[in-house]
């Protein structure tokens, strides 16, 4: 492990560097921005899991460059906001086991990773999800039936981006983060104050948009902030098979900060993510961070983990549970009790009810829909099959 007193997050940052800036229009470099003579981004004392201030059995964790800045009611919402993702979550499970869903991915121990980056956005910045960032889409306000009805196969998914600054879930692993650092350098051509943060898995730095996105993002000192939930599994692919190194390491062969998060720590997962944010609105470029975490259910609903990985290493994740650690802390500092645990699961519940009978009374899309929207204007050829199409359907009421 190199030396690095008071000036990395995590093992092996490389010394300082210039940076690109963004200012009056044009990219000047300037190195790092220090507070007391020391990295903005080092620090000591950092576990194996990367940056954390709360420890699993809920007890507080001193950092040199991260304080956990939350009072109690913060507190409260976070809990609230990680258990509400959670129950949800869970109902989207059982509504595809009950065949009411065509596919569903788990969040499942991700909900810290997810409502602490979250809160730490603007309302006026933007985020680029993949398909897995449910919390995400919760805290930026999102009507959960319109995830639902994504993974129903009601609609491709009928949000607008623009109202809740949330753009479309990406199945095309990694291209999300193209989409993220191209509207960040928009951001910077229109000077704005906004930034951008783009989601996205350990299996998707083994695509090439990826690395594409971290360089684009370097040389234009793009406002973007790379969030990657390493749950240690890219589907049935462990991290030992997909990398060499560390993931937040990659960062700086592409010239930008890379930090390590505690992922099941939702207050270091909100300071780090607060400070990168604010580091890219002062214009100095994008930063990568690799939220530690872990997958504790299957890659989607049509994937069986226990296939590939060691149920003791479920349960040695399980110990480190983001809520669980969340609810010790608040119990320990006198911030919550019993009744307000009881209520929040008492919400649970009538949100799972709410998405239940939701999608339950989803009205079933016409097969006409498949030709809406392909070209701006009337088109010939697609009329002609459009009215093809609408023959064969009818075979099939004559054959009945």
């Amino acid at each position: 492990m190199a030396a690095c007193p008071g000036r990395c997050l995590v093992r092996d940052e490389p010394p300082d560097r210039p940076r690109p800036r963004r200012q009056a229009g044009v990219l000047a470099r300037e190195g790092r921005r220090r507070v007391g003579g020391r990295s903005r981004y080092g620090g000591r004392g950092v576990s194996g899991d990367g940056v954390r201030l709360v420890a699993p059995d809920g007890s507080r964790v001193d950092h040199p460059e991260f304080t956990a800045e939350s009072g109690p009611e913060e507190l409260r919402s976070l809990y609230r906001d990680m258990a509400l993702a959670r129950r949800f979550d869970a109902a989207g499970v059982t509504l595809q086991r009950q065949g009411e869903l065509g596919l569903w991915p788990s969040l499942l121990g991700q909900e810290a990773a997810q409502v602490g980056s979250v809160r730490a956005l603007r309302a006026t910045d933007h985020a680029f999800p993949s398909y897995r960032e449910h919390a995400v889409a919760l805290g930026r306000g999102l009507d959960p039936l319109a995830l639902l009805r994504l993974f129903r196969g009601v609609d491709n998914g009928d949000w607008d981006p623009r109202e809740h600054r949330f753009h479309l879930y990406t199945l095309v692993i990694g291209s999300q983060t193209l989409h993220a650092t191209g509207y960040a350098c928009g951001l910077l051509k229109d000077g704005s104050e906004s930034a951008v943060i783009a989601y996205f898995g350990d299996g998707a730095t083994a695509q090439g948009d990826v690395s594409e996105a971290f360089n684009f993002a370097a040389v234009y000192g793009a406002p973007v902030v790379f969030f990657c939930q390493n749950n240690q599994w890219a589907i049935s692919e462990s991290n030992e098979r997909q990398t060499r190194v560390p993931l937040y390491q990659r960062a700086q062969g592409f010239g930008f900060p890379g930090v390590r998060v505690d992922g099941n720590d939702v207050l270091a997962c909100l300071a780090v993510t607060r400070w990168a944010l604010e580091r890219a609105r002062r214009g100095e470029g994008p930063t990568l961070i690799e939220a530690f975490t872990y997958r504790m259910g299957a890659h989607t609903t049509s994937d069986d983990p226990s296939r590939y990985r060691d149920q003791a290493e479920v349960e040695s994740w399980r110990a480190k549970d983001p809520l669980l650690r969340l609810e010790r802390l608040m119990r320990a500092e006198g911030v919550a009790d019993d009744a307000f645990f009881a209520s929040t699961e008492a919400e649970g519940e009538s949100l799972a009810a709410t998405v239940r009978e939701g999608v339950r009374s989803m009205a079933t899309p016409g097969t006409g829909r498949l030709f809406d929207h392909v070209y701006a204007e009337p088109h010939a050829l697609v009329d002609e099959e459009r009215a093809a199409f609408d023959v064969y359907q009818a075979s099939f009421a004559e054959e009945g």
